[in-house]
């Protein structure tokens, strides 16, 4: 475990079994975790599938967490809460009951095998830099630049923003 409080955020999606209802159980999960604070959670949007034709749409959200934990020990957890949710690891951008996916840890570089941050497809999907954008518009990426360049910059496409009462 780090010492020093730091800001990360997470992407999550679900395209399986209620995904709405497992992206908002999964941000409770989040606030739950030893040694952080979920500070901030975007809305839920719905988008298009990036993977194979035939998946229904994914529901989306972003969390701010405030975290001691160090990368790795941060990415073991989320990758615990996607098992409880039932996630399979199979097919590259298959269908999925739930996708945690570490974005930025402060404004740190990380280029290991096991993890990537800034996520590297971060400003090439609208369905995370938009909700992204949505919880923490002053933020700049690492690398990247302003979020608020990207937003503005950017077609978003098949997105698509959820009401609070949204289920499915």
């Amino acid at each position: 475990m780090s010492t020093a409080w730091v800001t990360a955020f997470v992407g999550l999606g679900s395209n399986l079994d209620r995904p709405a209802s497992q992206v908002r159980d999964a941000l409770r999960e989040l606030g739950g975790l030893p040694n952080t604070r979920l500070l901030r959670r975007s809305p839920l949007y719905r988008s298009a599938p990036l993977g194979p034709p035939g998946q229904p749409d994914y529901i989306n959200a972003v969390a701010m967490l405030e975290t001691r934990l160090t990368p790795d020990a941060l990415l073991d957890l989320l990758q615990a809460i996607e098992r409880r949710h039932g996630r399979m690891r199979g097919e590259r951008w298959g269908p999925r009951t739930l996708d945690l996916d570490l974005l930025l840890v402060a404004d740190r570089r990380i280029d290991s095998e096991r993890l990537q941050v800034p996520h590297p497809e971060i400003s090439r999907r609208p369905f995370v830099f938009v909700p992204l954008h949505d919880i923490a518009p002053e933020l700049t990426l690492p690398g990247i630049g302003p979020l608020s360049e990207l937003v503005r910059d950017a077609s978003v496409g098949e997105l698509w923003r959820l009401p609070e009462s949204a289920d499915g």
